[in-house]
């Protein structure tokens, strides 16, 4: 595998000549020392590939092209530790989508496990509320804090409202396909309950942060009937598809006439972003399945898409008259 990386750098150089050079340069080592990983004689290590890689700008996933075609290269999301952690992972994943306002035809497609990140990053209290409850997660001080959201609320800095605005603005301008299920909801919901009988959220905030889920899904039900992300007139399409079959992941693909990547969850916010072709294909055509499966609410008859979205609206419902009740003996 080293020696066809090797020489796919050979032939990346303009100089030949001075390829050793190069690599002792590129890698801060000496001479005999860039000579013998030229000629295999010492094993480059994972961070001298990716010194060459950035270099040479060659993705990573070169060097394990040439070994198994089972082994890929993922990016690692930034870590979140803090609210500067969180707005540094924003920026982030702006940094990742924020030229798709520029392409004609990108498009995400999203697995929904969770109501889509994008909807809530809103000015609301929702997107307040999303924010405290990734950094109770995520920030082992704040997890053991007993800090209310009310109370929390008012030190949210003014940059992470603005770059959280940002990103969701971006999903404003490119078309939209999104899976979602009968429990797409139940994970913003439980999160309100969970906090609100914990006591770190008072009644009244409790209540208001339900009717911004009610005010999310009447967009959503308003773009699944025009089809559209903004309005009727808009360009940017919305496709909404009921999945009864597969369990969601929140994997976002991004698809434009240049190629495709994914974004792939494994904690909270963490993710690992993938641009391997081979792999995105096979991505691609397992989210197409899915679709195949799926009904698309637009087409699907005005029976089937109220049903979906009256189901939706009464969870909600359930869960603002489970925060009304005075009397807590009431859930045992």
């Amino acid at each position: 595998m080293q020696e066809q990386f090797i020489k796919y750098l050979k032939e990346k150089t303009q100089d030949n000549t001075s390829f050793v050079d190069e690599i002792a340069g590129i890698l801060d080592i000496g001479y005999d020392a860039a000579y013998r990983r030229i000629n295999l004689k010492t094993s480059i290590t994972l961070e001298e590939a990716v010194k060459l890689a950035r270099h040479y700008k060659v993705s990573l996933n070169k060097l394990f092209e040439v070994g198994s075609s089972n082994e890929i290269v993922a990016e690692l999301s930034p870590p979140i530790q803090n609210l500067q952690g969180l707005e540094i992972w924003l920026k982030q994943s702006m940094g990742h989508v924020i030229q798709l306002k520029k392409i004609k035809n990108a498009e995400f497609i999203y697995s929904c496990k969770d109501i889509p990140l994008f909807h809530t990053l809103t000015d609301s209290l929702l997107t307040r509320y999303k924010m405290y409850v990734w950094l109770k997660d995520l920030n082992t001080e704040m997890a053991k804090s007993k800090i209310s959201f009310d109370d929390w609320m008012e030190s949210i800095p003014d940059s992470l409202l603005k770059t959280a605005f940002e990103l969701g603005e971006i999903y404003r301008h490119t078309n939209i396909t999104e899976l979602w299920s009968d429990n797409t909801i139940n994970g913003s919901l439980q999160q309100v309950l969970y906090y609100f009988e914990a006591g770190l959220v008072s009644k009244d905030l409790a209540l208001r942060i339900c009717d911004d889920i009610h005010e999310v899904i009447n967009h959503i039900e308003k773009q699944t009937i025009d089809q559209s992300i903004g309005d009727k007139n808009d360009q940017n399409s919305f496709m909404l598809y009921k999945c009864d079959l597969h369990m969601l992941t929140n994997t976002i693909m991004v698809v434009t006439p240049f190629g495709k990547l994914f974004f792939s969850p494994f904690t909270v916010l963490s993710y690992f972003k993938v641009e391997h072709k081979e792999t995105c294909e096979m991505m691609y055509e397992f989210l197409q399945k899915q679709m195949s499966n799926s009904k698309l609410l637009a087409t699907a008859g005005e029976r089937d898409r109220t049903l979906f979205f009256k189901k939706v609206h009464q969870k909600i419902s359930i869960a603002k008259e489970r925060i009304k009740m005075d009397d807590k003996m009431t859930y045992l």
